[in-house]
């Protein structure tokens, strides 16, 4: 009989702790025992695990003491406050919201990536800059939901041939930033519709009806960091085996679904339908013609990156130079990718626990 886990998510209530709840109660580990943990003011809230209906609890001392898994989604500073004593507890960790990557022995990881890299160099080791978890691994991050798409679509593309140049403007939705900065967004599209005064405590600047490189300098949201992470995990999935992109961030007036706008060159010219090809392996959904494009309403709720492929200047013939268009439901994304960095981690809890 398989092992029951035993599974808890810290910050329950956030944006992303509400969607990996989701997703993990339709994994294999839908059978877990779930606890679902946040901060004082979301104690009591009920909240939905499976067909089930539960209390968010608050954390007491000794809350991980039987917890085989524990995913930390709500903010960086609770993050800090309580992942050591789950690492104490023996508990595998997964870190949603980046706080322990600078954490001695922490890996960044996105298992979709290692196996996509693998599938196109098969005669090269994927990582050779990181080592695979094992039993002294402290916490895993899940690498940015960006980060893994441009690994996947970048790892497919080089089937192709060698790729010369690569480049990716990002558009970042508010949900990555939480319910504050989502109220926010929505709060000053009222004001700016009814001639009210714009609240800026998240932003600092107007980002309703507005497209911005920098927020305001007292904002709450950095951009920078944002775009450094998405670049460095880029860097860190790599391993020197896929070619260097360059990146920018723009904060986009969405609510959610990150839009991703990727250039690439080819060393050979190559027809539009042999990079759709390339493209459409698992986790990635090709989508032809322009009837259904993809956007932030149809990526919402899929589990896949959607694309869009067309020549640099639009036309039907064999080319080097290519736009793809992508879009990603960032919260079901990068709770997927937690979910398969935590199916990574169960493969060592027969030899014993992560400590």
């Amino acid at each position: 009989m398989p092992e029951k886990y035993k599974i808890a998510i810290v910050g329950a209530a956030s944006l992303r702790g509400k969607e990996l709840n989701e997703v993990l109660t339709e994994s294999s580990f839908a059978g877990a025992d779930f606890s679902l943990m946040d901060d004082e003011s979301e104690q009591g809230q009920l909240e939905s695990v499976g067909d089930e209906v539960t209390f968010i609890q608050r954390i007491e001392p000794g809350a991980f003491a039987h917890e085989d898994f524990v995913f930390f989604s709500g903010s960086e500073e609770s993050t800090h406050k309580h992942w050591k004593p789950a690492l104490k507890a023996a508990a595998s960790i997964i870190d949603l919201t980046y706080a322990l990557e600078g954490e001695p022995g922490v890996l960044v990881r996105a298992p979709w990536v290692r196996d996509a890299l693998r599938e196109s160099l098969p005669e090269a080791k994927p990582e050779p800059r990181a080592s695979d978890p094992d039993l002294s691994t402290p916490a895993i991050v899940p690498a940015h939901p960006v980060s893994v798409a441009l690994g996947l679509m970048l790892a497919r593309l080089q089937e192709l041939g060698e790729i010369k140049s690569a480049s990716a403007t990002v558009l970042e939705p508010a949900s990555e930033y939480g319910r504050a900065a989502m109220d926010e967004l929505h709060q000053q599209t009222v004001g700016l519709l009814s001639f009210q005064t714009l609240p800026k405590q998240m932003y600092d600047t107007q980002v309703s009806f507005n497209v911005v490189p920098v927020l305001g300098e007292a904002a709450k949201i950095h951009l920078a960091a944002s775009e450094a992470r998405i670049r460095r995990h880029y860097d860190l999935l790599s391993g020197g085996l896929l070619p260097e992109t360059a990146i920018q961030l723009l904060h986009a007036p969405v609510f959610h679904g990150h839009g991703i706008s990727l250039a690439v060159e080819l060393d050979e010219p190559v027809l539009p339908e042999h990079v759709e090809a390339a493209l459409g392996a698992e986790h990635i959904d090709v989508v032809l013609g322009d009837a259904d494009s993809p956007n932030n309403l149809s990526s919402a709720g899929q589990g896949d990156v959607m694309v869009r492929v067309r020549t640099y200047n639009g036309e039907a013939t064999e080319a080097k130079r290519f736009w793809i268009w992508a879009s990603i439901d960032n919260l079901k994304f990068g709770a997927l990718n937690a979910l398969a960095c935590a199916q990574e981690l169960r493969k060592l809890r027969p030899l014993g626990k992560v400590q």
